[in-house]
């Protein structure tokens, strides 16, 4: 192969899989900026058999419910996107929250706190080895991208 047609071959390789790639996050510039940083995260759960659209977008409404029935406004919103439902995406409603990786992974940690009470959680005696991660995992989230609603987004993929 001469070198004009491999970089020719590269060049349309390169514009097809970017395009695949930009494809893959239609959320971006939208929902959130294009994520500063990403990673991914290999859950010790597996998908649950019955899992579906409609028990992830229960969760997220369920989620949201518990979240408008407290005495103060929230500090973030989530939302289920996708055909499938399966990308959760949590963004600040105020200015200055979720702008750094830290902020985002001190609310996993704090949303881990909360799934580790649930009574699935207790009942299958994975409270002390599961997060809030395999909980989403465990629905067949395959994202969850955290974001402040204006310049900084963190993707994680769940595999």
């Amino acid at each position: 192969m001469t070198r004009a047609a491999f970089l020719a071959v590269a060049l349309i390789a390169g514009f097809a899989f970017g395009a695949h790639a930009q494809q893959r996050d239609r959320h971006a510039g939208y929902y959130y900026p294009v994520p500063h940083s990403t990673e991914t995260y290999v859950s010790r759960a597996k998908v649950l058999i019955d899992s579906d659209r409609s028990k992830r977008l229960d969760f997220v409404n369920g989620l949201t419910s518990a979240q408008l029935s407290l005495p103060y406004r929230p500090s973030y919103a989530l939302f289920a996107k996708g055909e499938r439902a399966d990308r959760l995406i949590i963004s600040a409603l105020d200015k200055g929250h979720l702008d750094t990786v830290y902020r985002a992974r001190a609310l996993l940690a704090q949303l881990t706190a909360a799934s580790r009470t649930s009574p699935m959680f207790v009942e299958y005696g994975v409270d002390e080895l599961f997060t809030f991660l395999d909980l989403l995992k465990l629905l067949g989230f395959t994202t969850v991208t955290i974001g402040d609603g204006e310049n900084f987004a963190h993707q994680i993929a769940i595999r």
